[in-house]
Order: structure tokens, then sequence, then C-alpha cells
């Protein structure tokens, strides 16, 4: 069964992606190919008359296609594979759902727990912003944020488990939500916030850009939500198992 469903979610990461691609493609390139020109006339203004270009190893032609492409795929599939995952552990465990209303609802608990909360600490920025020396701490902060959102995510389902025996579903499920944003703020005010957006760069660039980011995660995790429940619904037909 795990094995079945494993397949099935890469079949809806992957085709999630493909829906991804296409919105990145129309919404988030172009956004991107701005704030690279914005980059290279800051560059310019600085060098004068001897700025000189670097030469690029893979062309932006190639970079906002086959390579936009078999990255989104790459990681639209695996990310269906673990959503398959878990979708095969916790079916039956938060409710007595259904097939498609897991998977629904897993969805829209991953995109908040690894996109939207870590994305409000830690805002997506273009690639004219930043400095490549803080990449490496950027990076693990953005993590760290994923990982403790997880866990306050993990935290406050147990937590709904626990109250749906003892509280109707409204309380349960409000107070749940409760727990997951204290945890998430403290997580919020205990790490370092890093603002490297540099004077005199595009607001209203930086924010398409970071809403187009938004959306473009928004698709892949939707997508893959609804595609899985259409794909896991007749296997799991009949399978539904009692709140444990």
């Amino acid at each position: 069964m795990v094995r079945r469903l494993l397949v099935r979610g890469m079949v809806a990461g992957f085709l999630a992606s493909l829906l991804a691609f296409g919105f990145a493609r129309v919404v988030g390139e172009p956004q991107v190919a701005r704030a690279i020109a914005v980059e290279e006339q800051a560059a310019h203004e600085m060098g004068g008359s001897h700025a000189h270009e670097v030469p690029e190893l893979v062309s932006r032609e190639v970079q906002s296609g086959a390579g936009l492409f078999v990255g989104v795929a790459v990681f639209g599939s695996a990310l269906g594979g673990l959503f398959a995952l878990v979708f095969a552990y916790v079916y039956g465990r938060i409710g007595r759902l259904d097939a498609r209303a897991t998977s629904v609802l897993l969805s829209l608990l991953g995109y908040v727990a690894i996109v939207v909360v870590p994305f409000l600490k830690y805002p997506p920025n273009p690639p004219a912003v930043g400095d490549p020396s803080t990449i490496g701490l950027r990076t693990a902060l953005f993590f760290t944020m994923i990982a403790v959102s997880l866990v306050a995510m993990t935290v406050a389902v147990v937590a709904a488990r626990r109250l749906l025996a003892r509280a109707d579903a409204w309380t349960t499920w409000l107070g749940a939500s409760a727990a997951f944003v204290v945890l998430a703020g403290l997580a919020h005010a205990w790490l370092p916030g890093i603002d490297e957006v540099p004077n005199g760069f595009p607001a209203t660039l930086l924010w398409q850009y970071r809403v187009a980011t938004f959306g473009i995660q928004a698709v892949l995790w939707g997508g893959l939500g609804l595609i899985f429940a259409r794909l896991a619904q007749p296997l799991m037909a009949g399978r539904v198992a009692p709140a444990r």
C-alpha cells in the first residue's frame, strides 16, 4: 500500500510542478528579469565605462526555461513522495476524514508550516538582493525556521487529537491553532532577523517578486493536495480508518 501511495505521490508532485512551472514562467520570471536588470544597471553605474560583464556559465534563457523546469520538476516529485509517506502515516489519525479531505488538509498544513511561516520571517529576495558572504547564515536560519515551524505544527496536531476526546471540534482546532501561532511567534522573536535589501531597490519590484514566490508555492502545494486526493481516493476507498 505504501509503495503504491508513494508512486501516486511522486506523480502528483510532478503534475503539480508543471502547474508551478507555468505560473513561474508567466508571473515569476518577469520579476527576476527586472531584478537582474536593476543589478546590472547598478553595477554599470559603479564601474563606469570600465565595467565589464562576467560571462555566464548558464545563459538566462536556459535558466528560465529548461533549468527552471528541471529544478521545479525534481523538487515537486520529491515533495510528492514525502507527501505520500506523511499521508500514509496520518491517514485515519486526524479525524474521520476520507483520502481526499486528508490530502487537502495535509497540503494546507504543509504550506503553512513550510512556506508561510518561514517566509514571513525570512522573505525571499530576488537575485539582485543579498550579500553573497552571508548566504550560508541566511540558509541555515531559514531551514531552522522551517524545522521549528514543523515541530510547532506537529505539536498542534497532536494536541488537537488529544483534545478531540474532551472538547468539541471548534474548540479543539481553535486551541491547536493558537498553540501553533504562539510557538511560531516565539521562534520568530527568538531567531535573528536579516535585512539586506539595499537602499534604492524598487520596493514595488521587491513586493511583486515576493508575492510571485508565494504564488508559485501555493500553486505547487495546492496542486499537489488536489491531484494526490484524486489519485489516492480510489486506492483508499473503503479503507477509512477510525480516528486513533
